[in-house]
């Protein structure tokens, strides 16, 4: 079973910086894939960006150029580093961990984003 723990939101004032945090805990199998969704009030929960184990990256359009997502195997962390945030980037930030046994999510995390 893998346990995920965010950390790293907040409020911030447009066009800011944040970076957030995700640890794994457990073991995770085989190939596998880390990410970040996000959902804002009355809305869907949508992919921001994932990662593969083999550092392959995949980006929602309405974030490339603004966030880069990494990860270090050895600590099973993902990091998500969010630049120039607007308005509509506000939302719960959820981890979410895919691996050959299942998928597992974190409790998330809030970013407001003040204009």
């Amino acid at each position: 079973q893998v346990q995920l723990v965010e950390s790293g939101g907040g409020l911030v004032q447009a066009g800011g910086s944040l970076r957030l945090s995700c640890a794994a805990s457990g073991r995770i199998f085989g190939n596998n894939r880390m990410g970040w969704y996000r959902q804002a009030p009355g809305k869907q929960r949508e992919l921001v960006a994932d990662i593969t184990n083999s550092g392959n990256t995949n980006y929602a359009y309405s974030v490339r150029g603004r966030f880069t997502i990494s990860r270090d195997n050895a600590k099973n962390t993902v990091y998500l580093q969010m630049n120039s945030l607007k308005p509509e980037d506000t939302a719960v930030y959820y981890c979410r961990c895919t691996d050959t046994h299942g998928i597992y999510w974190g409790q998330g995390t809030q970013v407001t984003v003040s204009s």
